[in-house]
């Protein structure tokens, strides 16, 4: 069999299989061409700290920290700042042969809304080993908003890998050709692809850059989230003002941006992107030598993921930490790496319906289009 990330077919027969089951029958929308969407549970718990298990279980560790029961069934309110944990409508028996890696779907980085994913008797987050039986948890913790959230509701996602890593990330000789053949990133004039020599890669992996031209004459480069925000429900689909969350940002008057410390910033990729029907692609965690910052929440890309003429950009989720950081149009800040999947997808990512196929610099999909 071949090593990759599952798509939309080996995952129906892990739900066939019972492999990965559910307390409730399973949504359409939860099906992507290469990962599956994970739901909230009945309850989410309030809890003093963030934990890993260790050898124990989630529910054991999380005992001693509960503040408070939240009941998710008519919805509730979680507090920004706060921590809670909520089980998750799905369980796992995965086989021997597959591991699984989770993240927060793109809506609920777009949010600020920090998650991870957390598996009895295993120590790192968001990484669940592989032939795992047990249940999935999920942290929550909002940054910027105060978020209504019910059961049921979709804020992370899990793929499937067959296959050890180094079996499955293209290394930096099949990278360059695929990226040589298949135009895999396009330079910031829709479809035009990039000179060879103009990018970056080592270790399996892409340095990409950042944009602050507007798309458009008079468009901001970026949102920066509000302090005096509403709730933000996210039941609500295009229900919310994005000036009541967010304020526009332009670049300073030479062309720069400052970020300033411990604010939240929705921006974009200064290149457009293209992942093919056989490739996923993730963003890497942020390198600390490239300034003190994060730059994602979201960072999984679905095969078919602007896989048109003109491609789409990556939005970024940045956190600046500790000093303002001054950045530039096209700075290199973050790093993507392309994985095999074990076939080509039949089915991609957009030809459902998506909020961000194809997409500029886009909010969330709670947000109706701003003026």
């Amino acid at each position: 069999m071949n090593a990759g990330i599952l798509t939309h077919l080996q995952i129906d027969e892990l739900l066939e299989s019972g492999a990965v089951h559910a307390q409730r029958p399973w949504d359409d929308v939860q099906r992507q061409p290469a990962s599956l969407d994970l739901r909230l549970g009945t309850e989410a718990l309030a809890i003093r700290a963030g934990f890993l298990p260790g050898a124990g279980s989630v529910a054991d560790r999380a005992d001693p920290l509960i503040i408070e029961r939240l009941d998710l069934r008519g919805g509730a309110l979680l507090t920004r700042g706060c921590v809670y944990l909520v089980r998750l409508l799905e369980e796992l028996r995965l086989p021997d042969q597959v591991s699984a890696r989770a993240n927060p779907r793109s809506s609920t980085g777009r949010i600020d809304v920090f998650t991870r994913t957390v598996v009895d008797g295993h120590g790192r987050f968001d990484d669940i080993p592989a032939g795992y039986h047990g249940a999935i948890w999920l942290e929550v913790v909002p940054r910027s908003f105060d978020i209504r959230v019910t059961t049921g509701q979709r804020l992370n996602q899990v793929r499937f890998v067959r296959g050890t890593a180094q079996a499955v990330l293209l290394s930096d000789e099949d990278l360059r050709r695929r990226l040589r053949d298949d135009r895999l990133v396009l330079s910031d004039e829709p479809g035009s692809p990039l000179p060879e020599d103009a990018l970056s890669v080592h270790a399996s992996s892409l340095l990409l850059g950042l944009s602050l031209r507007p798309e458009r004459p008079g468009a901001p480069i970026g949102w920066r989230a509000r302090d005096d925000a509403p709730v933000l429900d996210l039941a609500q689909a295009a229900g919310h003002a994005p000036l009541e969350f967010f304020d526009a940002v332009q670049p300073d008057a030479d062309g720069a941006l400052v970020l300033h410390p411990e604010s939240f910033y929705i921006l974009a990729s200064a290149q457009r992107l293209r992942v093919p029907p056989d490739l996923a692609a993730e963003m890497l965690a942020w390198d600390v030598g490239m300034g003190e910052l994060r730059t994602n929440y979201a960072g999984f890309f679905d095969s078919g993921f602007g896989w048109t003429e003109h491609g789409a950009r990556a939005v970024l989720e940045v956190r600046p930490h500790d000093v303002p950081f001054q950045v530039e149009h096209g700075q290199p800040i973050f790093r993507l790496q392309f994985s095999r999947t074990v076939e080509p997808c039949r089915r991609l990512y957009g030809e459902a319906g998506s909020a961000y196929q194809g997409q500029g610099l886009a909010l969330a999909r709670y947000f109706h289009t701003p003026n």
